[in-house]
């Protein structure tokens, strides 16, 4: 049975290999953050993101989109990593909605690798915010667990980086939001070239008339 949790709530993780899934009435960008005990992330190479989607025990999606799977192992996870913290937030710069709460509420499962839900999360109470903590993975005592955040930053990325103690916050957050632009713009596909002439093709009616 599925654990619906609300801000806050914690469940224990049975198996290690998982699945996390995202849906989103909008495009989001969504990532993930690997910090310490205390959850501190010491540098951009302990976050996955989708100019860099893949790091040891996660693998993360490359560009923007209204649902995400993101794979998560944390057996493979290095030893000095406890916390998992899997984030959210809006492309920039491409014409979508500038805060979460212009858009439906972002909805967050943990799921098993046959797509079995463990525990889910709506994250509501959005307003002014433009990224959010969804929820994190962190390890107590040699288990997993589970907990929903929903923490929303109206400063973007760059305030959520810094606020996990990532010192160059903004700088990483201007590379993603970099990545996923140039990843939008290449998703949208260019027209077809036009045949000479209106492209139709004219076909001459018994008589040498056009038909009717």
């Amino acid at each position: 049975m599925t654990a619906e949790l609300v801000r806050g709530q914690n469940h224990p993780l049975p198996q290690t290999r998982l699945e996390i899934r995202i849906s989103a009435g909008n495009p989001i960008v969504a990532g993930a953050t690997l910090g310490d005990e205390r959850g501190t992330v010491h540098g951009a190479e302990w976050v996955a993101h989708p100019a860099s989607p893949q790091l040891a025990g996660i693998e993360v999606p490359k560009q923007a989109a209204a649902a995400h799977r993101l794979a998560v192992d944390l057996g493979a996870m290095p030893e000095h990593i406890h916390r998992v913290t899997v984030l959210l937030a809006l492309p920039t710069g491409v014409g979508g909605p500038a805060r979460f709460g212009a858009m439906a509420a972002p909805f967050v499962a943990v799921t098993g690798l046959d797509g079995t839900e463990i525990a889910s999360y709506t994250i509501t109470d959005l307003d002014s915010e433009s990224a959010v903590a969804a929820l994190e993975l962190y390890r107590r005592q040699g288990a997993w667990k589970v907990r929903a955040i929903g923490q929303g930053y109206a400063g973007g990325l760059a305030a959520m980086l810094r606020d996990q103690g990532l010192e160059r916050g903004a700088d990483l957050a201007a590379r993603i939001n970099e990545a996923v632009a140039r990843g939008m713009a290449r998703s949208v596909a260019q027209p077809p070239p036009r045949p000479e002439g209106d492209g139709r093709v004219r076909t001459a009616a018994a008589g040498g008339t056009d038909p009717a």
